[in-house]
Formats: C-alpha cells, structure tokens, sequence
C-alpha cells in the first residue's frame, strides 16, 4: 500500500459513494487507474466493506453510552465476545489496559432499553459489575474502520 492507496481510503472514507473518476482527479490519476487500486484493496482485504452510515438520532438510537466491564477471575476474550455480541444494542466492544476487562459502546432508544441492555450484559456468569457513563453530546466522530 503506498500514499496513492492511503490518499484513495481518505477519499472513501468521506464518502463510499464518490466516482472513480472524481477520486481519479483528487489524486492525479485516471478512473481506470483507481478501480484498478481499490479492487486490488478489495481483493487483499484492506477495503472490507462499503458502507453507509446513518444518524443514530434519526434511526431511533440517541441514547449512547461507554460502559466499563469488570469480570470474575480471568475471562478469555473469545468469551466477551460471544457475551456481548448477543445484545444488538453493542456497536463496539474491545479488551483493554487498566482495571476494566473491556470498553464497550452501546446504543438504544432511550434510558430504559440502555437499562435493559446493560442488564442483559451484567447477568453474564463471568460479568462482575459494569460502570456506565452516558453520552451528553458528540464532539468528535471520526470512522476509521
């Protein structure tokens, strides 16, 4: 992957949608050129997906917060994962540092379906306790996956 490719994923990541040959101009090359290149990282795995995203406000999913988890003794990660990929309301979970075991994001329509989802999680046999903080505003959202 060199800066080309690195300047093409910029450009898609601000928006899927955009032509080969608007791409082709913002780069210095031809449309034939940057098909070429996002094939090749589509084909290697680098471009997983294309995608869209939509305002969680308007999709009914305002409410959002990072919840803290804490286990019981050591819990391997494939475990989390199967815990928390059961709950539709995790956008986003990962192992960390520190005195949590992991972060995970969550989102629902409002304080009573967080509850609920939140309680889905905390009665995970390995699940000792959580600590939640909710969102008030977004200052910064960047998608860099």
């Amino acid at each position: 992957m060199d800066n080309l490719d690195r300047a093409i994923l910029d450009l898609l990541r601000q928006n899927s949608r955009a032509g080969y040959g608007d791409i082709g101009s913002a780069v210095g090359l031809s449309a034939s050129a940057v098909k070429r290149r996002v094939d090749k990282l589509v084909a290697d795995g680098v471009i997983k997906a294309f995608t869209i995203q939509v305002d969680p406000a308007v999709d009914g999913m305002s409410t959002e917060a990072y919840v803290e988890l804490f286990c019981r003794g050591t819990v391997a990660p494939d475990e989390l994962q199967r815990i928390l990929q059961g709950v539709p309301e995790v956008v986003y979970a990962g192992t960390v540092t520190g005195s949590a075991d992991a972060i995970v994001h969550m989102r629902a329509r409002d304080i009573t379906s967080l509850e609920e989802a939140l309680e889905r999680v905390r009665i995970a046999p390995n699940v000792d306790h959580t600590r939640s903080a909710i969102v008030l505003s977004r200052l910064v959202n960047r998608n860099r996956d």
